[in-house]
């Protein structure tokens, strides 16, 4: 493949329906698109989900691309895609103070694997890393496993780790730690003023743990850390993507950034404006959920930066062995 025939596989994107649509397979075959991400929206039950994630798979074959990396955020309770008859979990932090943890998790990631994988989805977009104290208020206490690090670090490794011992990536999310905003980010951008010292006695530390237990992707957050970069969000900032996580926390692995369409990102500027500078930050998957106009858009807004020298070809080079190292070791 040319350089730009490998440009779609950094894009992740969402379907409108129940059923593979002309616009997702134009985006296969004209932008090499082959990575994709289920919602709800997505799911009428378990027989049509396994036949819409086998209709991705054949459109991306015909189109001589790679088997389709197809994510699912399904860390249950608040945030959980499929309905019943899927198996339905409580929240991580009911799960993570239940009398064993440790049990009720790899029930809850077993369950996850045999119904992931019998559909076809060999991606599920968690664990949640985030440390949050609970009773302030916080947007991410229902799905953190906890306020004490060590805790969710353990707990997070368990959970990614039995994901992917049954052949389902996982994702380590909101780097550097979302824990302590108070703002949904799909609205409002957040801003987190602890100290640098603050974030990485607490926050950071299931990211390096999870890393030394070989997590297969880790997701950025739509939030300004004031200490770190006070002008940009982690998933556009440099100095969080590259020089703190690959280059202090040695992370190599993929790095995919939270809805470039949420609030946080797109209420300063375009989907486009902002996939080209998440990449230049650092990040290799671009994951856009809903308008594929907008997928168009960043796709020839990327192009031009390649073309006009931008944004690093060689790091381009780099996004691509990341996604495709992840691709071949789970789809």
């Amino acid at each position: 493949m040319s350089q730009f025939e490998q440009l779609g596989q950094l894009f992740m994107v969402g379907l409108p329906g129940t059923e593979i649509d002309n616009s997702t397979v134009e985006l296969v075959n004209e932008l090499g698109v082959n990575n994709f991400i289920i919602f709800r929206r997505n799911v009428e039950n378990p027989d049509q989900l396994k036949k819409l994630c086998g209709q991705l798979k054949d459109v991306c074959a015909k189109a001589g691309l790679s088997s389709p990396l197809v994510s699912i955020d399904q860390e249950g309770g608040t945030v959980a895609r499929l309905p019943e008859p899927f198996s339905q979990f409580a929240d991580a932090r009911v799960l993570a103070q239940s009398a064993d943890p440790e049990a009720a998790l790899a029930d809850y990631a077993a369950c996850c694997v045999r119904e992931l994988v019998d559909v076809g989805i060999n991606m599920n977009l968690a664990p949640v890393l985030d440390v949050c104290p609970a009773g302030r208020d916080l947007f991410m206490e229902k799905r953190s496993f906890g306020e004490d690090p060590e805790q969710v670090a353990r707990l997070g490794c368990h959970v990614a780790l039995e994901l992917q011992k049954g052949k389902v990536a996982a994702c380590g999310k909101h780097f550097p730690g979302l824990g302590a905003a108070t703002l949904d980010p799909h609205l409002q951008l957040p801003v987190v003023s602890q100290s640098l010292a603050e974030i990485e006695g607490k926050d950071l530390v299931p990211f390096q743990q999870a890393i030394a237990a070989g997590i297969a992707s880790i997701m950025t957050s739509h939030t300004i850390y004031e200490s770190i970069d006070a002008s940009t969000p982690a998933t556009l900032s440099r100095p969080i993507l590259t020089d703190l996580l690959r280059n202090t926390m040695g992370y190599d692995g993929l790095v995919i950034t939270d809805d470039l369409e949420m609030g946080a990102i797109e209420n300063e500027r375009t989907v486009a404006e902002a996939a080209v500078h998440a990449f230049m930050a650092g990040a290799d998957m671009l994951l856009i959920c809903h308008d594929h106009k907008k997928v168009r858009d960043a796709y020839r807004r990327m192009k031009d930066a390649l073309q006009s020298g931008e944004a690093d070809a060689s790091q381009f080079v780099g996004s691509v062995q990341r996604v495709e190292d992840v691709r071949s070791r789970f789809a």
